[in-house]
């Protein structure tokens, strides 16, 4: 069974968008073996500048690096990645096992993104949307989608 590790900046605060995601977690359950990673991001001023901002991403980037399953193929969340339909994502989740990898991890960075060491790693950089969601939404969203890939991959009636 493959698994799936999503690594993401940051606690869920909303009690909506925790359901949401303990819902799609046990019905992915059937699917794969789940992972949620949830990391302390770090704390900035109220009006950070550019330094500040990029010494906070270069050391969350050291800390999703670590956090890295080996034999995992990467996925990081931004914006300037490739947006694909739903099959494609049931077809790239397929083809994880096929090709050896034994877990797709799914990278979701804070609000100033990722780290340019993150998107190096990453073996695809994949987008949602061209329009802006608060990364807290992006994990329910993302959690549907890959819920939605299994399904797709299994025959199941979700996919319409």
């Amino acid at each position: 069974m493959l698994g799936v590790t999503i690594i993401c900046e940051g606690k869920l605060k909303e009690k909506y968008l925790r359901d949401a995601c303990e819902e799609y977690s046990k019905r992915l359950s059937a699917f794969c073996k789940l992972n949620i990673v949830e990391l302390s991001p770090k704390r900035l001023s109220d009006n950070p500048s550019q330094g500040e901002i990029d010494n906070a991403l270069t050391a969350e980037g050291k800390e999703i690096l670590s956090k890295i399953p080996s034999g995992a193929k990467v996925y990081a969340m931004c914006i300037e990645g490739k947006q694909m339909p739903s099959e494609k994502l049931s077809q790239e989740l397929s083809a994880c096992a096929v090709n050896g990898f034994s877990n797709a991890v799914f990278i979701i960075g804070g609000s100033f993104g990722l780290s340019d060491e993150v998107k190096k790693r990453a073996d695809f950089k994949l987008s949602m949307s061209q329009m802006t969601f608060p990364h807290q939404l992006a994990r329910v969203m993302l959690l549907e989608q890959i819920y939605r890939a299994f399904n797709i991959s299994n025959g199941g009636k979700y996919h319409k």
